[in-house]
């Protein structure tokens, strides 16, 4: 570990993946890179998605492999097998080398190849990065520490079998090198969320007054993620390590919650038959589809949305108008060629999410020995006005909710320092504890 000359971090994540890098001794400069800017992208993060050919040969992962699987054809998109939210396969299930997940074709692979190829890109892109801006010299795996954050609400299990995929990624060449540093997101974030400024991060930069530097202080991290919301509890101590107060909790209540109601709804409207023949036989095209929802979901803005209708998806009603659907449903409408959703309606679907994630924070912050004074809320989910409107509302009377700019880069900017010293977590909950 110590002859590595960076710290490469990788945010693996249910819904999109990105990473952070810096040069070993420099971690006032951690550095992410844009995603998909020749597709007309450009985020901080890709999509966790990947292809595969009917060899069961990898051929595009992220904004890539996206656009290349809604650019097939209706018969060729049933040959590649494009798998995406697969992060979730590992959530509660029993885990092993054999484990099978099916992609969007119907067709089973080996999770274990899915996890490790999709790794295989982003070290491979991340070394291309740093080649790009060290005068093309070349580096290897061998010089980065590399650091992977897994959920905390993982069991042992799922953390081994991701140590596992990152070996055959060929991050490092042995299971238990310690090049490969696992970090709980929960815990990276926090990390990060540490040393910023205390009266809101909108004085990063400028103000000098850090939670880091105020021993004593209180503070929930809920790190919202697409699949899973994980949550823990820290103290600063002095010298800013961390003490950590209750033992990292949450569940399978993420942003994509709102994206399987979506698809729940119109399930329901084109009747179960209609619509399961249209996702067997399109796919792709549904894939287009929900990446629009998914855009516009979170713009934040108390407004309705229109999400463009597929071609084939107009087509299903055959001699019937299609308008027809959408009579007499409250909050969605035919609108020119686009499926409208009032802004009421959108929240219905975010509603059960958001309503577990506040009584998760509920009965933590009604543990009497817990004094929080600040909820920080990191992840791509923080971003949806909707969840911290409802989180303001219920625990701002109480202590200071903030959430960072740029909230979907905290877990793997803090990752880079967690990868610097993994000791800054001074004291952890035992797993016997539970909730104290």
């Amino acid at each position: 570990m110590a002859d590595s000359m960076f710290i490469v971090a990788i945010d693996f994540g249910t819904s999109y993946s990105g990473y952070c890098f810096c040069v070993r001794n420099s971690l006032d400069n951690v550095r992410s890179v844009f995603w998909g800017q020749e597709l007309g992208f450009g985020s901080p993060k890709t999509p966790t998605c990947i292809l595969f050919d009917e060899h069961e040969q990898f051929q595009k992962f992220g904004y890539e492999a996206m656009m290349t699987y809604i650019r097939l054809s209706k018969d060729e998109a049933k040959k590649y097998s494009f798998f995406e939210n697969f992060k979730m396969k590992l959530y509660r299930k029993t885990i092993s080398r054999n484990l099978m997940i099916t992609a969007a074709n119907g067709k089973p692979l080996r999770a274990l190849k899915v996890f490790s190829e999709s790794l295989r890109c982003l070290k491979d892109h991340a070394l291309n990065t740093i080649k790009e801006h060290t005068s093309g010299k070349k580096f290897i795996s061998s010089d980065v520490t590399w650091v992977l954050t897994v959920p905390a609400i993982w069991d042992a299990a799922a953390k081994q079998f991701m140590r596992e995929a990152a070996t055959q990624a060929g991050l490092v060449s042995e299971l238990n090198s310690d090049q490969l540093i696992l970090a709980l997101e929960p815990e990276a974030a926090s990390v990060w969320c540490k040393q910023l400024p205390s009266e809101g991060f909108v004085a990063e930069g400028i103000s000098k007054d850090k939670l880091e530097e105020r021993p004593g202080i209180q503070y929930m991290v809920v790190d919202c993620g697409g699949g899973t919301i994980d949550i823990t509890v820290h103290e600063v101590l002095d010298g800013g390590y961390l003490k950590e107060l209750h033992k990292a909790s949450g569940g399978d209540m993420g942003g994509e919650t709102a994206n399987k109601k979506f698809k729940s709804f119109l399930r329901d409207i084109f009747h179960f038959q209609t619509w399961d023949k249209y996702v067997r036989e399109h796919p792709a095209e549904l894939q287009k589809m929900m990446y629009d929802f998914n855009v516009q979901k979170s713009v934040g803005e108390d407004k309705d949305i229109y999400i463009s209708c597929p071609y084939n998806l107009s087509r299903l009603p055959g001699e019937k108008q299609l308008s027809s659907y959408f009579e007499n449903i409250e909050g969605i409408l035919w609108f020119d060629g686009s499926i409208k959703i009032t802004y009421n309606k959108l929240q219905s679907f975010f509603a059960e999410s958001v309503g577990r994630i506040v009584s998760e924070i509920r009965a933590i912050v009604s543990t009497p020995e817990i004094s929080i004074d600040y909820i920080l809320l990191v992840g791509g989910y923080a971003s949806c006005k909707y969840l911290q409107k409802e989180i303001r509302m219920e625990f701002g009377r109480r202590c200071k909710v903030l959430c960072p700019i740029d909230a979907n880069m905290a877990v793997a900017k803090g990752a880079v320092l967690f990868g610097h010293n993994p000791k800054i977590v001074a004291s952890r909950v035992s797993a016997l504890q539970g909730r104290r």
